[in-house]
This record gives C-alpha cells, sequence and structure tokens, in this order.
C-alpha cells in the first residue's frame, strides 16, 4: 500500500485514538488520564506531508505529542501488522487506526474499534457518501479522513483528432476501443487486473454498473445476479476480443499508470494520482489527459469508493486527546493540505468547489460526481475472504478458464460459504 495512493485505492493505513469527545475537543465525563500522547501507525508517507502537519500539533500540544509509526507499503502487510498489534488488547502499540474503507466491517466486527457518537463530528461538511464506509450495523465505528473514487482516463487530443467525445458507457468505450485505438498505434482499455484488491474494486465497479450488487449490505447475503453476469461479462469480453490487452491481467495501479502515462493505451480507468502523474510537467501526456466518470451499461457507471478512515482502538487510553487529533486532521486547513501536499482526495465536499483549487487540480469537479455517486466495496465481517473469492473469480473469466455465468455461480457458492461460516 503507497501513501500516495492509498486514498485512491482505499489503501492507506494510519493508526490513532479516539473515544468519548467531539470534533470540538468538548470534553466528556472522565478525568485528566484521558489526555496524553498518541501513537499513530500509517504505511509509508511517501509524499512526506504528513510529518509537518504532525509538526504542527506536537509544537501546539507538547504534553500530546504524536509519534509517527511508518508500516509497510503493502496493504496486506500493513494489515496484518495491525491486526496482529490490535489483538493484543491492552498491550497494543497503536492508539489510533486510519484504516482502509473496506476494513470498518472487519475491525468493528471483531471489536477492535468502538464505536463513536455520530453528534461529535462534523460529517455534514463531509462528501455524503464518504460517511457510509465508516460505519457499520447502523452505527459509527469511524470518522473519514480521505477518500477517493475511480476514473476514467483518456487521450483526449486522440479523440479530438477523431472527433469522438469521450465514452459515458460500455458500448461506447468498447467500440473506441476496438477501432479508435488501434488506428494509433494504442491498446484500447486497462484497469487493474492483476488478481490483488485492485481487482475486487475493478470488479465491484463492473457489477455496481450493470446494476448489480455483491453482498447485502452487512454482508449477510449473497446478491450476485444477472447483473454480476454482465459486468464479469463486459471485463471478460475485453480480452477475448483483445481491446483490453492481455498485459493487463498482470496491472496493479502503478503497472496501467506506467502503461498509459507512457503512450500505449487510450482509456485507463485509475485513482486521480494516475491523472496527476500524466498530466505533470514533464510526462509525455501532459496537455493530452482528460477524466471523466466511469462509464456504465447504460450511462455512466458506479465507482468504488476508495480511502481511509480514522477509527478508535478500543484499549485508546487518551480519548480526548484522540478526538482533538481527529478534529484538527479532519480540519478544512488540515484537508486543503492533506490534498495540496499529499495529493490525496479530501473528504470536505466545499474544497471540491474552491476556484482556486480547482485551477490547480482541474479533475475535481469530476472526481466529485463520482464520490457522490461511488458506493462501498461489499461489506463483510470477512471482508478478505470476500475479497480472495471476488479476484480469483474473476481472474479466472478474463483468462478466459471460464464463462461468466460459469463465474457468477461459483462467487454465488463461495460467497455464501463464506456467510454461514460468519
Amino acid at each position: 500500500m503507497r501513501w500516495i495512493r492509498a486514498a485512491g485505492r482505499g489503501l492507506l493505513v494510519l493508526a490513532v485514538v479516539l473515544a468519548g469527545y467531539g470534533a470540538s475537543g468538548a470534553r466528556a465525563a472522565g478525568g485528566p488520564e484521558e489526555r496524553g500522547p498518541l501513537t499513530l501507525a500509517t504505511a509509508g508517507d511517501l509524499t512526506g506531508y504528513l510529518g509537518p502537519l504532525l509538526q504542527g500539533w506536537n509544537r501546539a500540544h507538547p504534553g500530546e505529542k504524536v509519534t509517527l509509526v511508518e508500516l509497510p507499503d503493502s496493504a496486506d502487510e500493513s494489515r496484518a501488522q495491525m491486526i496482529t498489534d490490535l489483538r493484543g488488547g491492552t498491550r497494543s502499540r497503536f492508539d489510533v487506526l486510519n484504516i482502509d474503507v473496506a476494513w470498518t466491517s472487519e475491525f468493528a466486527a471483531a471489536g477492535w474499534i468502538r464505536p463513536l457518537p455520530r453528534d461529535r463530528f462534523p460529517l455534514d461538511t463531509f462528501l455524503r457518501p464518504v460517511v457510509d464506509t465508516a460505519t457499520y450495523d447502523g452505527r459509527l465505528y469511524a470518522v473519514p479522513y480521505v477518500t477517493n473514487a475511480g476514473l476514467l482516463l483518456y487521450r483526449k487530443d486522440v479523440l479530438a483528432e477523431e472527433g469522438v467525445p469521450p465514452p459515458r458507457t460500455w458500448a461506447e468505450l468498447e467500440r473506441a476501443a476496438k477501432t479508435i485505438a488501434p488506428r494509433h498505434g494504442l491498446d484500447g482499455y486497462a484497469g487493474q487486473f492483476l488478481p490483488y484488491e485492485g481487482l475486487t474494486v475493478n470488479a465491484a465497479e463492473a457489477v455496481y454498473s450493470a446494476g448489480g450488487t455483491i453482498l447485502g449490505d452487512e454482508g449477510d447475503r449473497v446478491t450476485v445476479d444477472s447483473a454480476a453476469r454482465e459486468g464479469i461479462g463486459f471485463l471478460a469480453r475485453g480480452v477475448r476480443d483483445g481491446w483490453v490487452p492481455k498485459e493487463a491481467l498482470t496491472y496493479t495501479e502503478e503497472e496501467s499508470r506506467q502503461a498509459f502515462q507512457d503512450g500505449h493505451l487510450l482509456f485507463l480507468r485509475n485513482w486521480p494520482y494516475a491523472y496527476v502523474s500524466a498530466s505533470a510537467t514533464g510526462s509525455a501526456l501532459a496537455g493530452k489527459v482528460g477524466a471523466v466518470p466511469l462509464p456504465g451499461r447504460d450511462g455512466p457507471g458506479t465507482s468504488v469508493l476508495g480511502g481511509s478512515n480514522l477509527a478508535v482502538n478500543t484499549h485508546a487510553e487518551h480519548p480526548d486527546t484522540a478526538a482533538r487529533l481527529i478534529a484538527y486532521l479532519t480540519s478544512e486547513g488540515v484537508q486543503r493540505q492533506v490534498l495540496t501536499r499529499g495529493a490525496l482526495p479530501p473528504v470536505r465536499a466545499d474544497l471540491y468547489e474552491d476556484p482556486e483549487l480547482v485551477r490547480r487540480f482541474p479533475y475535481l469537479p469530476t472526481l466529485r460526481a463520482s464520490v457522490l455517486t461511488a458506493a462501498p466495496r461489499p461489506k463483510s465481517p470477512r471482508y478478505d475472504q470476500v475479497s480472495m473469492v471476488v479476484q480469483a473469480v474473476v481472474h479466472d473469466a478474463m483468462s478466459g478458464h471460464s464463462t461468466p455465468e460459469a463465474a457468477v455461480r461459483r462467487l454465488a457458492r463461495e460467497l455464501a460459504a463464506i456467510s454461514r461460516r460468519g
């Protein structure tokens, strides 16, 4: 998991403490021990923006200093270290958790993080869908910190030369990928199709964009149906017919970004960081890249929400400090720096309409539209198992080892087995 892309992929880990206090820092019942130093664990901060933010906090709160602990870049490794620590109970090293948005249900169901009072945080200032990623079983278990949504990046110079607008539907995307891309020496379309968390995201987006779902609200029932077959079929057909290159079956975010930025692709599904990279001064594609919401079966599709949430270790010792730190990290000024210094999409809705920020980050209006229509990954107390099943089934279908129909039957069967075990 890489910090620069964590919001984009939902693969960020940051540990912070929280309990019993509002975002305003108003004190709840308790003694002075509720204030004190904290340990905040995060995946590698590759942009280096977090350190200065915490230095500002530490200068203003010398008795409540935050110690930053950086975990591995890999999402799986970071999650494993967090879980190992949380299972230690009161011996936990980490005070607060900034968990991937897909982990909230799992951590809440396990009792590792505590429920939080909604009225103590300015949730009404956040982009509406991000709050849902922080809930489980109808209760708030975390506070959104950064968000993200997938975008369709495209070569606007190529489409302009052809006199074709960016695609809004799968049919338009497929037609351009089949006909226009080869005329310009390009492959048609790619996403993140290696069997890892990125494929779960791409598969869920395809199912959602066909009008379907994968699991019920809390993972208690399997809901895959004909829409899932259409979504998986769209991805599998791309590889079979050649407008998705077979190399894309090995792509993560970085490989797919590099392929697009090196001029090999007409279309790419990725997080906004890839747009920033491809459009930067010195890039061969500077000035040639556009971004629109993901296309769907009948019109604009549905992205999966990425990002991270600040959750509270059940055994946190200094809840007042934790609450005020979380209020600090989600304040308007700091959220602005999350974007400008860290290149991570903030959760504060008003920042997406700030003229100065839009001039600097022209994809913000498109990203806002995508976030507002986005959906969380399937919620489940056994999310890791759910994700592994989705990855395996969809990769087999895209590789031609099974039909979309067989893939959906297998997906329903294996997800039902996970649900029964839960």
